[in-house]
């Protein structure tokens, strides 16, 4: 990872992304080697977790969370900004740990100035190293500014354009305020019609659905621009029985994958976790939603099954 990394720290003031740096603007990135945003997808769409979900354990030691991520089955890891200082200047060593688990550098959390000048460059350095695909924004004020919005989305597309013969891709991960409305339409609509096909909305389920809105609804309408999805538990505030655990919450999570599936363009599944219920740790947590999610995922497949195996 290059030194730098504090140069370029989130500043949204209404996420918790803001103590999240663009150590990934230099620090980590990604480039899929077979694969391209909205081209051809495996059949089975791979899980990787966001290391925020277990952010504690990141910041003493990242080897053996990544050591434990990797026991657990993950087939990628996402970062955030800061925590890796065991890696700074050391971004070929961390390929080496990731190659020696098993595990694919899915993507990172950065800010707006990894999309820029010599932010950008970083990113690009770096990524070729790390093999990853993903630049994702985790926040920025400017997203709900009516104004300053246009000019964020033209940063995107001029940042997409310079990314797409290198095989990676920006996008921007939604909380809730990106469904607050500017006359008729919400600021993820505006944001998806002023940004390219190349641009991906890594749309965070559980913050959509927090916010209200529907989020089968938002990945079809949005057709091939979900590359990656935040598999993220959500549980409305009257809804008793249900846990902040995929599986146990209130998501009608089917539904999404199918939809993920079938128009979403989605490369990646990421998984995070940020409430642990139980007092359960955030490993435990994080572990019991992967669990969760590749259930759901069998009772999907045999349900296929089953529907194909019965006679005409």
């Amino acid at each position: 990872m290059t030194e730098n990394i504090k140069s370029q720290l989130v500043t949204n003031p209404w996420t918790r992304r803001r103590v999240l740096g663009a150590a990934g603007a230099g620090a980590l990135a990604w480039a899929l080697p077979t694969q391209v945003f909205g081209a051809e997808r495996p059949r089975r769409i791979p899980i990787a977790v966001q290391l925020y979900s277990v952010r504690e354990d990141v910041g003493k030691d990242i080897d053996p969370v990544l050591e434990r991520v990797a026991k657990m089955g993950f087939a990628g890891v996402e970062f955030y900004g800061n925590g890796y200082a065991k890696y700074n200047g050391k971004t070929k060593e961390l390929r080496k740990k990731l190659d020696d688990l098993k595990l694919k550098s899915e993507g990172i959390h950065v800010s707006t100035a990894a999309l820029r000048g010599d932010g950008l460059k970083q990113s690009i350095e770096t990524s070729k190293i790390l093999g990853t695909r993903f630049l994702i924004v985790a926040g920025d004020g400017d997203f709900v500014d009516p104004e300053k919005s246009k000019a964020l989305a033209e940063t995107f597309n001029k940042a997409a354009e310079a990314l797409k013969p290198l095989d990676i891709a920006c996008g921007y991960h939604n909380h809730t305020a990106e469904f607050k409305k500017d006359g008729d339409k919400t600021y993820w609509d505006l944001f998806a019609d002023r940004t390219s096909k190349d641009v991906v909305l890594q749309l965070d389920v559980g913050h959509a659905a927090a916010a209200g809105v529907d989020p089968v609804k938002l990945i079809k309408k949005h057709t091939g621009r979900t590359g990656t999805a935040h598999i993220a538990p959500h549980v409305g505030r009257d809804e008793k029985g249900r846990k902040a655990i995929i599986g146990q919450d209130s998501i009608d999570w089917k539904s999404c994958i199918a939809a993920c599936r079938e128009v979403g363009g989605t490369e990646w599944y990421v998984i995070e976790q940020e409430s642990y219920p139980d007092a359960k740790s955030p490993m435990e947590c994080t572990e019991m939603s992967l669990a969760g999610f590749r259930k759901i995922q069998a009772e999907m497949r045999q349900a296929r099954a089953a529907t194909r195996s019965r006679p005409s």
